[in-house]
């Protein structure tokens, strides 16, 4: 596991879309995995940018998505659809053949996460996968006690999951509580990983990521044993590290 320290929100995001700027260069065909909520925004306004100003062919990135809430059509603006439409495919001009989520509005849920883990396996699986994490260490909507060997799976949400989710919604009543998450396994079989957290209200996930016991009460703790994970943290979010 690489740790990158460094100091402020800013910086984690510069220091994130390398990654991702290195990668999309690199190869010819790339799937990159995509993280919501508010820490990937300034990551994702640092990719525009400079797709724009280099005026970037984008045509051999295919992208999929972490998870979705169930029960929100795609227009509600608040399901993850609308916010990557919004905040990054159409900026970055992605068609909709370019770009994967969960159907949360799918009749029959179960087979709709057995046929979102089809397809990424039929794409080639993903070769970059952003991460965030919750303050109680889950990862993607993987809430603590979730097996590390978990595929696709609907949810429950945790209500400390909903309640910070809530800032997006005009009341805590319309945070749904269900939610389409892609798995600690399957996350575990993208080829890359890198993770970035900002605040000191992470900082005892990240942690229990980098020094604490692998467990599942902190799900966070799964990376540890994939073989190319890259931590990004701003100082406040490493305030607890020892080393």
């Amino acid at each position: 596991m690489n740790v990158i320290v460094v100091k402020n929100y800013e910086e984690v995001c510069q220091k994130g879309v390398e990654f991702f700027i290195e990668q999309i260069q690199k190869k010819n065909n790339i799937n990159l995995g995509l993280a919501t909520g508010s820490t990937p925004l300034g990551l994702y306004d640092k990719l525009i940018e400079w797709a724009q100003e280099k005026n970037a062919d984008l045509s051999h990135v295919t992208t999929f998505n972490l998870d979705e809430y169930i029960g929100l059509p795609k227009d509600d603006p608040n399901s993850y659809y609308y916010y990557m439409k919004e905040k990054l495919f159409d900026p970055l001009n992605l068609s909709p053949e370019q770009t994967f989520l969960p159907d949360g509005r799918a009749t029959d849920i179960e087979k709709e996460c057995e046929a979102y883990d089809q397809i990424i396996k039929d794409k080639g699986g993903i070769d970059l996968q952003l991460l965030g994490v919750g303050v109680n260490g889950h990862i993607a909507f993987n809430e603590p006690g979730t097996s590390f060997s978990s595929n696709t799976h609907e949810v429950r949400l945790a209500e400390s999951t909903r309640e910070a989710n809530s800032r997006f919604f005009s009341s805590m009543d319309e945070v749904p509580t269900h939610a389409i998450t892609m798995g600690i396994g399957s996350i575990l079989e993208a080829k890359e990983i890198v993770l970035i957290a900002n605040g000191t209200n992470k900082s005892e996930a990240i942690q229990q990521l980098v020094e604490g016991p692998q467990s599942e009460d902190w799900p966070i703790t799964a990376l540890q044993s994939h073989n190319h994970v890259t931590v990004i943290v701003d100082e406040e979010a490493a305030s607890l590290l020892k080393k």
